[in-house]
């Protein structure tokens, strides 16, 4: 009977494709959910209540309901409509999951900006998308740097859950191995050891770009 070094050893090379494929999974639906944050931040802080409370609702779906459930219907649902495969089903399911908090991150971090900005733009002749596309965004981009990377963290374990799809990263790789040897304890250390050195890099870079803006501040 294998050691759990003789298991690790043996499936290193399936487990470090299967980490590359978590961290492709994980980028690309974070950036797609920042461009779905965005836009419904945007709709939040509209002077149109249609389209407040149409982000309201997505916020709120969104929240309310487990992301289990939202990967199963999202990927049942757009496989009847559309041909994807099961990575960029996963990436739209996680992307619009992440969305809808980084939309309240966006928001909070705009509504901070001190309002007298804007109108000291608008006063020197700015419209108000140029206005929010020069002064007031760059600070709320700096400002949610923090909470960003925490869902950027938060993004890279709820990825875990596509496995239940059939995307190969590393907890669908873990449970193929624990039900093919019926170890399932040694298996699903490994994946939370893959899972662990992920975020203690993740959470490093976020903390030296923290760092870095502060510096720039000063």
């Amino acid at each position: 009977m294998e050691t759990f070094f003789e298991s690790f050893a043996r499936t290193f090379v399936g487990f470090v494709q299967a980490t590359g494929v978590t961290l492709q999974l994980t980028v690309t639906s974070l950036l797609l959910a920042c461009v779905i944050g965005l836009l419904f931040a945007f709709m939040k802080l509209s002077r149109y209540r249609l389209l407040r409370l149409v982000a309201d609702a997505y916020i709120g779906l969104i929240r309310g309901t487990p992301l289990i459930v939202q990967i199963m219907w999202l990927y049942f649902g757009i496989t009847n409509l559309l041909v994807l495969s099961k990575f960029w089903a996963g990436v739209l399911a996680l992307a619009i999951h992440s969305g809808a908090y980084i939309a309240e991150i966006f928001r909070g971090a705009i509504q901070s900006i001190d309002k007298g900005q804007m109108e000291a733009a608008r006063s020197l002749g700015m419209s108000h998308t140029l206005a929010m596309r020069r002064i007031i965004l760059p600070q709320a981009f700096r400002r949610a740097i923090p909470p960003l990377g925490n869902q950027f963290i938060i993004g890279l374990k709820d990825s875990s859950l596509v496995a239940f799809i059939g995307v190969q990263e590393i907890f669908n790789v873990s449970m193929s191995e624990a039900a093919a040897t019926f170890r399932q304890l040694e298996f699903y250390t490994i994946a939370g050891l893959y899972y662990l050195v992920l975020v203690i890099v993740f959470t490093l870079i976020v903390n030296r770009l923290e760092k870095r803006l502060d510096r720039r501040n000063r």
